[in-house]
């Protein structure tokens, strides 16, 4: 009995020595895991496009159904864009996401990325639907905001050619 009193004691010594874990919240940041999944972006070309397209594949995979989008033509005048279409309304209800992951896995374009933010607090629904402008990436230097005037006929294609992987490995 005496010896397993010794044993607890002694862990307790051990532990009063170590070097504490506590991080200081505000002042001090912890970093986050290479596959942790945060605060929703809408990402953009370097040219300053958005990437969504509107063809609402993400909303369709939200298994919460904490998506909405709402799609309009694109125009030579008003291209928002590179493909026919684009989100002029998008949505989504974080108070409803799950943090799934599933609408950035069906994206064709890879328009909606999970990123590492976890402060995400609101003190009111309304706060808690982040819009479209919210979610929006900052126009990349060299690009121009949207919506842009482009000539007719440069954008043929909403998602970029893709490489085979395989001629990629022949060649090489």
């Amino acid at each position: 009995m005496l010896r397993e009193v010794v044993r607890g004691l002694s862990t307790t010594l051990k532990s009063m020595f170590e070097k504490p874990v506590t991080i200081q919240y505000p002042e001090v940041k912890r970093p986050v895991r290479n596959r942790y999944r945060g605060r929703h972006h809408l990402r953009r070309y370097e040219n300053g496009l958005e990437r969504c397209i509107g063809c609402s594949l993400c909303a369709a995979a939200c298994p919460a159904g904490a998506i909405f989008v709402e799609a309009s033509e694109n125009t030579d005048e008003e291209r928002y864009s590179p493909g026919e279409r684009y989100a002029s309304t998008y949505e989504i209800n974080m108070m409803r996401c799950i943090f799934c992951g599933y609408c950035e896995d069906a994206c064709p374009t890879q328009a909606i990325v999970l990123g590492d933010n976890y402060e995400l607090s609101f003190t009111d629904r309304t706060q808690a639907i982040y819009g479209k402008a919210m979610l929006l990436d900052p126009v990349p230097g060299g690009g121009a905001p949207t919506p842009q005037r482009t000539e007719p006929g440069k954008f043929t294609r909403a998602v970029p050619e893709m490489k085979n992987p395989e001629d990629e490995e022949a060649s090489a």
